[in-house]
């Protein structure tokens, strides 16, 4: 969470959006209620709950890309939801509890990739040493601790460093993780997307062979070696813990669900949705 002042956070939201005066202090102030919210004790932080924000004008006036550009300036999850798009249980749409399940997704992969820049620098020695590994391969077998081997390894090290080796095709052993596609019925996707993301972060513990240049060789070992450092318990917690005091929904599309007290119809009922 940013401890910037509001007025810093106004200052920097001007070099994004064009005007706007009215929002961009309205939410610098929220924000840093929020990070001084942060800095209570669980106690009194408990007692204290932030407040909506309502913004109202015709599309394309910065409504989005305020909220966007302020979870970006704070490092919080962020998801943006159209309203029409949920309904109650039991008719056509999504419910509205999973927002705070797709902001929970969100919380994750931000978590997620900030662990790995962490990280990134292990990982980029751990694969950079794979590739070696791959590289010296053919010419020698196993290696031997002797100088010539030592002063052949440091040369081709020097020789990928500075990018003469990108274009070389290589072979290398990635893990191989379980590609699963779900199909199911109009209205169930959310149930979809769960069991998808339940197996794409499966690991078998299997590995294949894949021939690909050493540049595109660097990345994926890189990315391999990262998610073996970071440990998913840790994330998750993590990305809870943001979710819980430092995630911001964006609702679009407010004033489409809203009807008058006299109208009726076939159409399916949004009250539920109004009051959530």
């Amino acid at each position: 969470m940013s401890n910037m002042t509001p007025r810093e956070i106004v200052q920097e939201l001007d070099r994004h959006i064009i005007g706007q005066q009215d929002a961009k202090r309205a939410v610098a102030i929220a924000l840093r209620n929020r990070w001084r919210r942060s800095q209570l004790s669980e106690e009194l932080r408990n007692e204290i709950t932030p407040k909506n924000i309502l913004m109202i004008g015709p599309t394309g006036v910065g409504k989005t890309e305020i909220a966007r550009r302020l979870a970006k300036l704070a490092q919080a999850p962020f998801i943006k939801v159209e309203a029409t798009k949920f309904t109650e249980v039991g008719y056509v749409g999504r419910d509205v509890e999973s927002i705070v399940r797709d902001l929970m997704d969100a919380a994750i992969k931000l978590t997620r990739e900030a662990a790995k820049k962490q990280v990134k620098s292990r990982a980029e020695d751990a694969a950079e040493e794979r590739v070696l590994n791959t590289l010296l391969r053919p010419a020698r077998g196993e290696f031997e601790n002797t100088d010539e081997d030592s002063t052949t390894r440091q040369r081709f090290r020097k020789m990928l460093r500075e990018g003469k080796l990108d274009d070389k095709t290589i072979e290398i052993d990635v893990t191989e993780h379980v590609g699963v596609e779900i199909v199911t019925p109009p209205g169930m996707e959310d149930m979809s997307n769960q069991i998808q993301n339940l197996f794409q972060n499966m690991n078998t513990g299997k590995t294949k062979s894949r021939k690909v240049t050493v540049k595109e060789a660097l990345k994926l070992l890189t990315d391999e070696e990262a998610a073996k450092l970071v440990n998913e318990d840790d994330i998750k917690s993590n990305a809870l813990r943001s979710v819980e005091q430092n995630g911001i929904v964006f609702l679009d599309e407010m004033d489409k669900i809203c009807k008058r007290m006299e109208s009726s119809g076939g159409d399916v009922s949004r009250e539920g949705v109004q009051r959530d």
